[in-house]
């Protein structure tokens, strides 16, 4: 593996997926691999689990971590070609790309949708310029339009549960007090398309996802109805596809509650957090036995260190 910037970069997704649920078995069985080899994790926004899960994934190998935050600990970044800059923003991503990679044997790199503009987002302007002007290996720890980490993490923990050799798998639109990006939920479906599923999209009109759309899934409007039977569901929240960025739907009837959790095959509720409960999911859903959610958070680790080790394995080569 040469870099991890989304799903094109898994050669085959079953085999990545093993490998990381035999690495949950043996966490430092590779911890001489990234022996004087540095992970720089830039942060453009804020994080819990995969700060930690990905800085604990490659201490596991060995690496060394230095982490830094844009926000409060560097220079403004400049990413516009043939930009004079006379304002606010004191570095080039030329340049900045370019150190970093002296100092760093891999950079990960985390930086949201900033859900103004479709086009802008998918043109993914941290990510690219970081991919265009570094000379290491890039780690996409969630951008703009993908989370390929959350989303090995969901592969993972979907093959560790379940109990149905083809699972129904639901990724349910849930309510929220703000518009959020695209990324996670992309992904998730970007991913369990790959695996033997019977996968369902559940949403509101107008926030039908483009990576469904792009992959032919299923799509169902009746949230009720789609989670008859499900083994998995998953809640997450977006913003609308059609009016981008925007919260158009506030149906507050989208709760995964402990009712529709009934409908399903004695299904598992999961959810990446963090979770506004009551809002998006019931706490007699969150908190009951069927609930998962913090057993794959522990995956996000050997998501993030299988990637990682298939790197570092890489540079040796």
């Amino acid at each position: 593996m040469k870099k991890y910037i989304n799903i094109n970069d898994v050669d085959n997704l079953d085999l990545i997926v093993q490998e990381a649920l035999a690495i949950k078995k043996a966490p430092f069985s590779n911890n001489k691999l990234g022996t004087n080899k540095v992970l720089g994790m830039l942060f453009f926004n804020p994080s819990l689990r995969t700060r930690l899960s990905t800085q604990k994934a490659a201490i596991n190998l060995g690496m060394d971590v230095m982490v830094i935050n844009f926000k409060s600990d560097s220079w403004t970044l400049e990413f516009a070609d043939g930009t004079i800059m006379n304002a606010g923003k004191s570095e080039h991503i030329k340049e900045a790309a370019q150190v970093i990679s002296q100092y760093c044997d891999i950079i990960a790199i985390r930086a949201f949708a900033l859900l103004e503009s479709k086009e802008q987002d998918y043109a993914e302007e941290v990510l690219s310029g970081f991919e265009k002007y570094a000379s290491v290996p890039i780690v996409n720890m969630e951008s703009a339009t993908a989370h390929p980490l959350q989303g090995l993490t969901d592969t993972i923990t979907i093959k560790e549960y379940s109990k149905n050799p083809k699972p129904k798998v639901v990724l349910t639109w849930a309510p929220h007090l703000k518009p959020l990006p695209h990324a996670v939920s992309n992904s998730f479906i970007n991913y369990a398309s790959e695996v033997d599923c019977d996968f369902v999209l559940s949403c509101p009109e107008g926030y039908e996802l483009d990576a469904a759309l792009d992959r032919s899934i299923t799509i169902m409007h009746n949230q009720e109805k789609a989670f008859e039977d499900a083994d998995f569901v998953y809640a997450k929240s977006w913003a609308s596809n059609i009016d981008y960025g925007k919260l158009t739907e506030t149906d507050k009837d989208w709760q995964v509650t402990a009712k529709k959790m009934g409908l399903t095959n004695n299904g598992k509720f999961m959810h990446c957090l963090p979770v506004r409960r009551n809002v998006v999911v019931e706490d007699e859903v969150l908190d009951s036995e069927h609930s998962i959610v913090i057993q794959q958070a522990n995956n996000r680790t050997y998501a993030a260190q299988v990637v990682l080790k298939r790197i570092l394995e890489n540079l040796e080569s």
